[in-house]
């Protein structure tokens, strides 16, 4: 996916979840933030951030700040962004549907936008993927994606992970009871003939692995292990990240 009209700036403070400070071009500008989670050790005073511009004149905030720097390390903390990104690679064929997993397959140009037909891109692996569907209901639930392949159907459900301590990539960053019951729904999904997926986008390069952060969130971790005793597909991806563009690089390994 790729950002238009980005800036840097120099992150000051967020009096709130919804906005930060940011000096931009030696003046203050208050920004949207693109993520309510709380992303502390990142967003400290004098971080270097990026900001892109709103195409909406009647905002009130005209700039969002949509990655940071950590150290030496970018991350996108944009919570939009993953599913925009998972989405991109299904329908442009680089992520395709092999045995029990989906892989990540390095098939053109990762930035290149889908097939004018908006129809999925037929997959490298050993199933087709023919339909495509974000936002789906299941039940009382809502997923990320339902999918159909020539052989089977199933729910995907994406998480956005910005938290990184010594390598290792954790979710979440806040208790998150609907991070938890969607894991719950998945595994009813599951036992209804549907083969689905938690997708773990690791909106930053580099990592040893993922795995739930259990300090935070027992209940999570405990859900997220349940889930995958059932047969929910656990997988987790990084990304190539610049100022402008995001795309998954790589599977990532998971620790449960």
């Amino acid at each position: 996916m790729e950002y238009k009209n980005v800036a840097p700036g120099i992150f000051l403070e967020r009096p709130n979840r919804f906005i930060a400070h940011v000096q931009l071009n030696n003046r203050l500008e208050h920004v949207h933030v693109k993520n309510t989670g709380r992303c502390r050790e990142i967003l400290q005073p004098g971080a270097q951030v990026y900001l892109e511009k709103s195409a909406n004149p009647q905002r009130k905030t005209g700039w969002s700040l949509i990655s940071a720097v950590k150290e030496t390390r970018l991350i996108n903390i944009d919570s939009q962004a993953p599913n925009k990104v998972v989405q991109e690679a299904l329908e442009n064929g680089r992520l395709s549907l092999n045995k029990q997993c989906w892989q990540l397959t390095a098939l053109g140009d990762p930035q290149a936008s889908p097939r004018p037909d908006h129809q999925p891109a037929v997959g490298l692996g050993e199933e087709r993927l023919q339909v495509l569907r974000p936002e789906a209901t299941y039940g009382s639930s809502r997923f990320d994606f339902y999918y159909e392949t020539d052989r089977n159907r199933g729910y995907i459900e994406v998480k956005g992970v910005t938290l990184e301590d010594s390598e290792i990539m954790r979710f979440p960053d806040a208790p998150t009871l609907r991070g938890a019951r969607h894991m719950e729904e998945l595994v009813v999904a599951s036992g209804t003939g549907y083969r689905c997926f938690v997708f773990f986008v690791i909106q930053m390069s580099g990592g040893d692995y993922f795995t739930p952060n259990d300090p935070m969130d027992a209940h999570f971790g405990q859900a997220l292990r349940a889930a995958a005793a059932a047969g929910v597909g656990v997988q987790a991806f990084n990304c190539h990240v610049q100022p402008t563009t995001l795309s998954l690089a790589a599977p990532l390994p998971c620790q449960l």
